[in-house]
Formats: C-alpha cells, structure tokens, sequence
C-alpha cells in the first residue's frame, strides 16, 4: 500500500521555503551608494521646480524727468487760396487747352465753349442796333425839318412836337440797342474760360464735348502767393500750449530747405477717419523747392514737463489696458499696475500716471509673470533709460 502522507505534507513545506527565502532578504543590507543618488535624485527635481518658479528679470527704479519739448510732424506744401473755376454761361465744350498741373496766367484760356448760341445772338444785337440807328437818323432829319418850317412859321406845334418826341423815343432805342450789343458781346467772351488770377491747375473735371452749366466747377486752381505747410496733429498735443510761436519747416527730400512759419488756422472738429486735428502754419516765406505737394517736417517747441519715462519693454496689457510690473523689494513679488501714458517716443514710453519715483519696475523678462510670483533681479538700473 502507498503512503501519500509526504506528498499531502508539500504546500505547507514550500510556504515555509518562502518565508525563510524573504526573511533573509529582508536583512541583507542596501548599499550606501544606491541610497545616496535616490536621494539627490529627488534633490534634483525639487530643485529644478523652485528654480522654475523664481523668475529672472531686470527692473529700473522710476524717475522723474525732462520730457522734450519739440515734437516733429510731417505734411504737406498746400496754397493758402484755392480757385474753383467754371464757366459763366451755359453750353458744350470745345477745346481744352491746358492740363492739371500746368501754371497758368490770369488771362490765359483755359477751355472753350461752342459759341454757336452766342454769336447767333451777338447778331442779333448788331442787328437791332445797325436798325436802331436807322430809325435815329431819320427822325434827326424829320427834327431839323420841322425845326426850319417852325421858323418860318409853315408848320404846325403839334407837328414839331410828333417829330421832337419821335427823335427822343429813337435815341433811346439807339441806347438800348447798344447795351444789348454789349450784353450779346460778353456772353459771347463767356464762351472762353478765364481764371482771372495767376495760379496752378489742381484738378479738372470736364472733358471735350461734355455740356456744362453756368456756374458748375471744372476745375480747381491753386492761387500765386502765400503757401501753408498742412499737418494732421493728435488732438491731444494741443491740449498744452506751445512755447513757441513760430515752427521751423524743413523739406523732406532736402533737409536744407527750410522755412519758417505761424500757425495759422486749426480746425475746430476732428477728422473722424484719422482721429487728428488739421492745423495750418502759414510760411512766412517760400522757398523755390517747397512746391505745391511737397512733404515736409514741421517741428514745434511746447513747454517741457516732468515725466517718468520707461523702455517700449516695460508696457505691458493688464485689464484692457496699459500696465507696468512692479516688485515689491520686500518680498521680491511682483503685481501688475494700471498707468496712464502721456506720450510715446520711437524707444520710450512716458508715463502721465500710476507709478510713483523710487519704485521699482520690471523692464525684462515680464512674459511669464503672475500676479505675486517671486522673482529674481538680475540687473536693477537707477536712472530709467
């Protein structure tokens, strides 16, 4: 008979094989080594998050000082009187005899109507009045007729009175004759545009064979004299007063052309469109290259004022509006502040608001800042740049 006692005895034989086998590995030592690099391991990471934390930038402490006071603009040559030139009767366009551009005399033509109509009626009025004279002459001779018998005494008063009333009522049918002929006469140099003063062609608007009417524009012309250098200033620059009367013009192509002028006229409204305010410096004298279109440099002198001026880098959008960082140097945190700008410059913004002299803000590095974040300074300037 087969004894299965030892082969029932087995599970129980392995458990304890187990046990011992985790028991022994339980007391081998592990090597200092292994224990050192875990820890600096976990060293490491902690470290590579508090340096992420810890933001480096580079602050300047906040100054007062001299904003300048010229401030350039740039326009434009313009006349200071402009001409719209039409024709004074109605009719169809001839000939037109300059282009735009063109300088022109007063008494120069410009375009020519077809004068059909008004030598039709310039003939009629010479007409009338060739028949009006008619008329004159013989009455003078039935006058001068009854004048000699009214001498002799073979005539009768009413007689010479018919032909005395008949001599007036012609001579003022000769008059009137004649002031139709003067009238026929100037509608038919109507027919010939004439700007009546010296000046440049601007713009025209009609072409040959079009039909105008009296008193319609076809064409604008700059005048001969006075020219104003035109600029379109923010409405915010003329708040302050300027120091200076006079502002000195210069040509853009050729900065050696210079002029000087006064302000001479402001528009009362802002342009919709650009936000600006048309300001007009009449030149006191106009040199050859400024001419009509040409662009121009104006510089203006206002009264210098105190500001905090920052670098471009500084500006930062915070709430729908313009903000700075500022670090706290007792804690090292940094908050975003609301500002008011007064002015930009091509590198430096200046601040009419909202930061104080002596504080500190952040100029670099402001990209990945949060409200009471730590930073580190790596360079702090004392004078803002």
């Amino acid at each position: 008979m087969i004894d299965f006692s030892p082969i029932r005895s087995w599970p129980a034989l392995l458990g304890a094989a187990l046990f011992v086998t985790v028991a022994v590995l339980a007391a081998v030592p592990v090597p200092a080594a292994a224990d050192e690099s875990a820890r600096s391991g976990a060293d490491r990471i902690a470290g590579t998050d508090r340096s992420q934390e810890l933001a480096l930038v580079r602050t300047v402490v906040a100054q007062r000082t001299t904003i300048s006071s010229d401030l350039i603009f740039t326009g434009d040559i313009e006349a200071q009187s402009q001409v719209n030139v039409s024709f004074r009767t109605a009719g169809k366009i001839a000939s037109r005899l300059v282009e735009v551009g063109d300088h022109i005399r007063a008494d120069q033509v410009l375009a020519r109507l077809d004068p059909q109509e008004q030598r039709a009626n310039l003939d009629n009025a010479k007409a009338a009045l060739t028949s009006a004279e008619a008329l004159l002459t013989q009455a003078k001779v039935s006058f001068k007729r009854q004048e000699s018998l009214m001498a002799g005494g073979y005539t009768t008063r009413p007689s010479y009175d018919d032909a005395e009333q008949q001599l007036r009522t012609t001579q003022a049918a000769v008059e009137s004759a004649k002031a139709a002929l003067g009238t026929a006469q100037e509608q038919f140099s109507y027919t010939d545009l004439k700007a009546g003063v010296d000046g440049i062609v601007l713009s025209r608007t009609f072409e040959v064979g079009q039909v105008v009417q009296a008193g319609q524009t076809v064409m604008v012309m700059a005048q001969d004299g006075p020219r104003d250098a035109v600029f379109n200033i923010f409405e915010a620059v003329l708040a302050a007063p300027p120091e200076s009367e006079t502002v000195a013009v210069a040509l853009q192509a050729d900065p050696k052309v210079t002029a000087v002028g006064r302000v001479r006229e402001i528009s009362p409204s802002v342009d919709s469109a650009s936000g600006t305010v048309r300001v007009k410096v009449g030149l006191q004298a106009t040199p050859p290259g400024m001419s009509l279109g040409a662009v121009v440099i104006g510089t203006g002198k206002f009264h210098a004022r105190q500001a905090i001026v920052l670098p471009w880098s500084a500006l930062y959008r915070w709430q729908d509006g313009p903000a700075v960082w500022v670090r706290d140097p007792k804690d090292g945190t940094v908050a975003p502040r609301k500002v008011t700008l007064e002015r930009y410059a091509p590198d430096t913004i200046a601040l009419a608001g909202g930061i104080e002299p002596g504080e500190e803000v952040v100029i670099a590095g402001i990209q990945l800042l949060r409200p009471g974040q730590v930073v580190a300074v790596a360079q702090t300037l004392g004078v803002a740049p």
